[in-house]
């Protein structure tokens, strides 16, 4: 399951949508399409505005059981730097679920989370302390305990956060949060139930009533090219000063053959053919593999020790 970033609150009513596959069969396969479908709309580029807040609350219940099963809260605040944004969202779910257990236990653990100074923050995130006890059989701290916080440099309040962690499986033995999650999307007045070959023109139609989708399209593709590997962003910038479009990064040649010495040579495709991206010391440029010719050519910046 990929979980994706919410934007804001919503204001307007949305269907929740679920497909006829998915409720004919068990409770992960409707929790999981239910991600799948808000998935799809955010790669479409709605907004959480326009998307069912009741689907966001249980798609990010999902996310919160994810990771929390992963690798307890910590792998939740890790994978999930929006937390304001996402926390509610989680809060409101488990309580419109009926999940009172994991909610409270959800706030606590946000609460003792909250009290960690930077440096126990970056010691709970790294693992916490890798002490496992003993404890007693009332699960307090022993002398032992405290000597192996000590000997790690862990706080009280780390602890506390591991404890939390520790409720965490036995807290879901009595309150089975894919199953809560499951019965409650299925129990929706709004919900909307499309076959799997529909649900596709169903976002589609969802998608060109957005107002301002050139703008969003655009900024979705500068964030795209942000977070692209470096050689894709230097073959893009030598595509736009040559005048081409970029289609297709096709693959990386290692022992290309250049002014008689191997180099690497990414090879792309644009309208006009197919192109090679080769670097120096100073320079990466855009050669025509057939005449040799350099297209373009961007210099690289110095950058001080």
């Amino acid at each position: 399951m990929t979980h994706g970033a919410p934007m804001t609150q919503s204001v307007r009513s949305y269907p929740t949508v679920l497909t006829t596959e998915s409720l004919k069969g068990g409770n992960e396969d409707v929790v999981d399409a239910n991600v799948n479908v808000v998935n799809a709309m955010f790669k479409e580029l709605l907004g959480a505005d326009e998307i069912s807040p009741t689907a966001l609350r249980s798609y990010y219940v999902d996310f919160y059981l994810t990771q929390a099963l992963a690798g307890g809260f910590a792998q939740y605040v890790f994978t999930a730097p929006e937390r304001e944004e996402i926390d509610p969202y989680v809060r409101e779910g488990l309580g419109a679920m009926g999940a009172p257990a994991h909610l409270d236990l959800f706030n606590r653990t946000v609460a003792a989370f909250g009290t960690l100074t930077d440096t126990d923050v970056d010691a709970y995130l790294d693992g916490g302390s890798g002490w496992d006890g003993p404890a007693d059989d009332t699960g307090d701290a022993t002398a032992d305990d405290m000597a192996g916080d000590a000997k790690y440099g862990i706080s009280d309040a780390v602890r506390r956060l591991e404890e939390l962690d520790g409720e965490f499986e036995s807290v879901l033995e009595t309150e089975d949060i894919v199953a809560l999650n499951a019965a409650w999307l299925r129990g929706q007045e709004d919900l909307l139930v499309l076959a799997d070959d529909d649900l596709d023109a169903h976002i589609a139609g969802r998608v060109a009533r957005i107002p301002d989708l050139v703008e969003r399209q655009a900024a979705a593709a500068q964030e795209a090219l942000l977070d692209a590997p470096e050689f894709e962003q230097i073959i893009r910038e030598l595509c736009d000063i040559a005048g081409h479009s970029l289609q297709r990064i096709t693959m990386g040649d290692p022992d290309y053959q250049h002014n008689g010495e191997s180099t690497l040579a990414w090879h792309f495709t644009t309208e006009h053919g197919e192109f090679l991206m080769l670097e120096d010391d100073d320079e990466a440029f855009m050669l025509n593999p057939e005449t040799k010719e350099i297209l373009a050519a961007v210099e690289f910046e110095e950058v001080d020790a």
